[in-house]
């Protein structure tokens, strides 16, 4: 929860240090830092933290898990243990303490945001629950309650207000009439009606409570799940003469339950987003390397031959092949990416017929018919998250159309005034506007508020995220604009989207003739832990007029860079390697020569982790799988600048 106040035990001041930066990162406010015991039983009462995150092996005489007991006890505040200790003597002892979480360093960033999130959840809910048990019991003290006593003929003979609010009858009404006609109680889950508890009081003459799962319908229809007891009402001779039932509404305490196991359920499913999209992400950029060993040797092998070679267009056709595949492997990294942006002066016509085209290569059973506004204007837009808007608007309107059918897209520049752009926040002026419609099964009313909702989804578990619409309305709101949607049952839905437009010009990219390839003679140090990229780019860079040094790892570079700085040129530099990464790798070449001059070169595309080495100075970046034109172009680029 964002701006918790959290108080760190720890006696590793390093260590303490780290744990701080770690929490700042995460939205936290780390209020106070004690090394002992003692000192975090101080510091606990003057601050209040929110959470205490407690190592158990402290300085001093008191321990973790006997500091955490008197917290717990005085303060009521929650605890969760970071230590690296688990043996089973620890962990007994820490149980007793009933703490909030357990957490063994090393301990991974989300594992400890998760961890603490959870822990301030529940204790915010067990403490709610606390709030509405000490209500309840004071509210029975003074018959707050709701109150229904009957005679031995289950005939009603009092009822307090909160009785008649809950079941809709008035007392001067409800008097003298069967119990069964007043208190209507049913199984939520079977919907048949159960015996009134009054009557095996009476039976049996015992203290009898309700069956889970109890509903009570009032007299307006209403249906409110209820607890209740009933109890025998005797003379003083000991002789049954009526029935007292107590029964009260726990709307609430069933909705922070269920709020609490849907909290549960999402975190679950956010880190099976995430770590699917880690795996992504890695399948991506392993595949990326693998299409530069096949783009690499078909360049090679086009410079070997004439177009009217018989082979030339076979190499073509694999050339383009390797970039359709490259396309899709692009679509992985946008997804697995996040919210990086790189946004950019984008014509949308040009975008979407590009993803409209792929979606149709894939769905032959759905026609999509195009209408594009002649001058649309420009947007800055991150044109790899808008491509994955476009791609799930398309993915839903297929799956609502299960027998095929038609998606119609739609271009336009609008003006949106004050009182419309005023309803969602944003500013008015001119805008683009796309609509994605199609021909399915549509969207219930009821359903249509909750479409862009996180991990909402009508399909069963297995066959949808939930996530799609509510990214895509992330990633437009992100980027200034709107998305929303019309839809009705059995006619297909309309979604629109508004992104503001841009003053800047989207650039020409000139396009080079395939046989103009730039040589040069200069030395270059290639770095790439694969072997396929070794060999594939020292021939490349060979048949370029450039003399190849290489090394398969970053230490093994920094070797050789130091070694023959004087002579080498430039580096060629690949960003994720085992040991010594891309990024350390450049930043150790840096201190060697401050003015070296690198090519990042990546099976990823351009995130965070290489933007982050571009704005501290290295000179290009080039995405696997390249082409000759590719390499050589990025090469002279860099050389040639002063």
């Amino acid at each position: 929860m964002a701006n918790a106040q959290i108080l760190v035990v720890e006696d590793e001041g390093i260590i303490a240090k780290d744990i701080k930066n770690t929490l700042s990162l995460l939205g936290y406010s780390v209020i106070g830092i004690a090394s002992s015991g003692e000192k975090a039983i101080e510091k606990a009462m003057e601050t209040h933290p929110d959470l205490v995150l407690m190592d158990i092996v402290l300085e001093g005489d008191m321990d973790g898990v006997e500091a955490a007991e008197h917290i717990r006890d005085r303060f009521d505040i929650p605890v969760v243990y970071l230590t690296a200790y688990s043996d089973d003597t620890t962990l007994q002892r820490a149980k007793i303490t009933e703490p909030y979480g357990y957490i063994l360093k090393p301990f991974q960033e989300r594992e400890l945001y998760t961890t603490i999130e959870m822990a301030l959840y529940k204790h915010m809910i067990e403490r709610k629950l606390k709030e509405s048990e000490q209500w309840l019991t004071t509210t029975l003290k003074s018959i707050g309650d709701a109150v229904i006593a009957t005679d031995t003929g289950n005939l009603i003979t009092f009822m307090n207000p909160v009785a008649e609010f809950l079941t809709g009858w008035k007392q001067k009404d409800a008097i003298g009439k069967p119990l069964k006609d007043v208190f209507k109680i049913i199984n939520e889950k079977t919907g048949k009606q159960v015996e009134s508890p009054a009557i095996k009081v009476l039976r049996e003459g015992v203290v009898v409570g309700l069956a889970n799962h109890t509903v009570l319908i009032s007299k307006d229809g209403t249906k409110r799940p209820v607890d209740d007891c009933g109890a025998p009402i005797k003379n003083d001779k000991g002789e049954i003469i009526g029935v007292v039932l107590v029964f009260r509404d726990i709307t609430k305490r069933r909705q922070s339950e269920e709020e609490r196991e849907k909290l549960e359920a999402q975190l679950l499913q956010a880190k099976k987003m995430e770590a699917i999209g880690t795996l992504a992400g890695g399948i991506a950029h392993d595949f990326n390397n693998l299409l530069m060993g096949i783009q690499g040797q078909a360049s090679l092998m086009l410079l070997d031959i004439a177009p009217d070679h018989p082979h030339y267009k076979r190499l073509k056709s694999i050339e383009n092949t390797v970039q359709t595949g490259a396309g899709l492997s692009k679509q992985l990294l946008g997804f697995a990416r996040g919210g990086r942006y790189e946004v950019k002066p984008t014509n949308l016509n040009e975008l979407i017929k590009h993803s409209s085209e792929m979606f149709a290569r894939t769905q032959k059973n759905i026609t999509i018919n195009e209408k594009y506004h002649k001058d649309i204007w420009t947007v800055e837009v991150d044109q790899g998250q808008i491509n994955q808007v476009l791609l799930n608007l398309y993915v839903n309107a297929w799956q609502a159309m299960p027998e095929g059918g038609s998606i119609y897209i739609e271009t336009s520049n609008v003006e949106l005034e004050e009182n419309y752009s005023r309803t969602f926040s944003i500013k008015p002026g001119n805008y683009v506007k796309i609509s994605v419609t199609d021909t399915g099964v549509g969207i219930d009313k009821a359903i249509q508020p909750r479409v862009f909702e996180p991990f909402f989804t009508t399909r069963e578990i297995g066959h949808g995220t939930g996530l799609g619409l509510a990214s895509a309305y992330g990633i437009i709101k992100n980027h200034g604009g709107i998305i929303n949607l019309y839809s009705e049952k059995g006619k297909g839905t309309t979604f629109t989207i508004h992104l503001p437009v841009s003053e800047k010009e989207v650039p020409i990219i000139k396009k080079k003739l395939d046989n103009k390839i730039q040589k040069g003679t200069e030395t270059i140090l290639l770095v790439d832990d694969e072997d396929i990229i070794i060999d594939v780019g020292k021939d490349m860079l060979d048949q370029l007029g450039y003399k190849v040094l290489s090394a398969k790892t970053g230490e093994k570079a920094i070797e050789i860079y130091r070694k023959h700085k004087d002579n080498i040129d430039m580096a060629i530099l690949d960003m994720i390697m085992p040991h010594m990464s891309g990024s350390d790798t450049y930043d150790r070449m840096k201190e060697i020569n401050p003015d070296i001059k690198v090519l990042l070169s990546s099976g990823y595309s351009i995130d965070g982790q290489a933007t982050d080495i571009l704005n501290r100075g290295c000179n290009g970046f080039i995405q696997k799988p390249f082409n000759m034109n590719q390499l050589s172009a990025a090469i002279k680029k860099i050389l040639e600048k002063k």
